[in-house]
């Protein structure tokens, strides 16, 4: 799939996404407003029977037409006007009857407007479990009725989760759905750029075995020759050149070996106290002897007071090549590396300046993945197979070390290692 096509179908997805977010919204909006209009309309019809039967109880039903019984403030707080004197105990006998009449199986709580105090009474909790407390709500109090009450309806959630528990589960289902597919395209994103990763890995795995092969088969074919025992030294060069290539395809099979070895099985250091500045020239006097080594300037700056570390040679030693040899690498100009070894409160700290290419900002997190390489137009430009800082990184992981990246400001970067002492 081209990545165009991709990024097409991904702006599709989340537009639909949206889109389908956007309706379930609405519908839920929507069924919210008419159970809450649903709920007002049985809640005052229930108040308005509650009226009825107080004003039966005092023989002033004449005025019920005569009046407004149900004045609704809130889809929580009613104002119910009787006109006429209220006993407490007939109105929540009659609360609790009519209410439950109407399906509203909910807490409420309800005060008395007392005239004389010009404030409403104490107010009463009635649960549902038909238990009661004092209620602590502040009534709203209307100055046009004389004898009214007033019920608020503390908690109506389980009310609207009984009316739109449908919708949650849909919401939820549509969820769980975007949640499995975004997976999916994430998936689908890695695999991708895991094949263009492998692709460039087999592209210059092949060139990296078939150029010394080639070299091989046609120093060979030279040397098969029974002229070429009349030039002793033509018969030397090729001779050496099928060393060289032999020596480098060994190398290269060396390193995927090495890589699925350590993928097969957790890394095992063999630790010992090492003297890290002494193991560092060490290492530099066996680089220095090697292709890369040759071509590069190394210059050190250590640290006066001998530094030990607890790590393992093998290991360590291929960790600090794999980053010489990146340096010489990824150069265009004579490679010039620069160590310094300095010592923190808890902490060694070994860094490697170089004046190669660099690596832009958007690409260092990226380096110490397997096969990746920063892109640079041509896959063949530079040998290797973006193995190396692969395992640099596992080997630094191993030991519970610690390395990052960073722009050298004269060109190139710099590598730092932190090692706890």
């Amino acid at each position: 799939m081209k990545g165009k096509a991709l990024k097409y179908i991904i702006l599709l997805a989340t537009v639909s996404i949206a889109g389908v977010f956007l309706i379930q919204f609405s519908f839920i909006r929507s069924s919210y407003n008419i159970s809450d209009e649903q709920f007002k309309e049985s809640a005052s019809v229930a108040l308005k029977e509650v009226a009825w039967q107080v004003m039966l109880a005092t023989g002033s039903t004449a005025n019920f037409d005569s009046i407004t019984p149900v004045e609704i403030l809130s889809s929580s707080n009613y104002l119910v006007n009787v006109g006429s004197a209220i006993d407490k105990d007939l109105l929540k006998s009659n609360l609790i009857r009519e209410l439950k009449k109407h399906e509203i199986y909910y807490d409420f709580e309800f005060a008395i407007f007392n005239p004389g105090e010009e404030q409403m009474d104490e107010g009463i909790l009635v649960m549902q479990n038909s238990e009661e407390k004092p209620s602590f709500y502040e009534f709203p109090l209307n100055d046009s009725y004389v004898n009214y009450f007033g019920v608020h309806f503390p908690d109506r959630s389980s009310y609207f989760n009984s009316r739109l528990s449908i919708w949650y589960f849909l919401t939820g289902l549509l969820v769980l759905v975007v949640f499995f597919f975004g997976y999916t395209l994430v998936v689908i994103m890695r695999q991708r750029q895991l094949s263009e990763v492998q692709k460039n890995f087999i592209n210059n795995l092949t060139h990296e075995l078939k150029t010394p092969i080639s070299a091989i088969a046609l120093s060979a074919n030279v040397i098969n020759d029974q002229k070429i025992l009349e030039n002793p030294k033509r018969l030397f060069e090729y001779a050496k050149i099928i060393k060289e290539q032999n020596t480098r395809l060994s190398k290269n099979v060396e390193k995927v070996l090495n890589l699925a070895s350590i993928e097969k099985s957790r890394i095992r250091l063999n630790l010992d106290k090492l003297n890290v500045e002494t193991f560092l020239l060490e290492t530099l006097e066996v680089f220095k002897h090697s292709t890369s080594g040759q071509k590069a300037t190394i210059t050190t700056k250590l640290s006066k007071k001998p530094q030990l570390i607890l790590a393992d040679k093998f290991h360590f030693a291929n960790l600090l090549t794999n980053i010489l040899e990146n340096a010489v690498k990824y150069c265009e100009q004579d490679p010039e590396i620069l160590i310094k070894c300095k010592q923190r409160k808890n902490t060694f700290v070994l860094s490697f300046t170089d004046n190669g290419i660099g690596i832009p900002r958007e690409y260092r997190k990226k380096i110490f993945k397997k096969f990746y390489r920063v892109p640079t137009g041509n896959v063949h430009n530079v040998k290797g197979f973006g193995l190396g800082l692969d395992y640099v990184h596992k080997i630094v992981k191993a030991h519970k070390w610690k390395i990052k990246v960073e722009e050298n400001p004269n060109g190139g970067s710099i590598f730092t290692l932190t090692i706890p002492n």
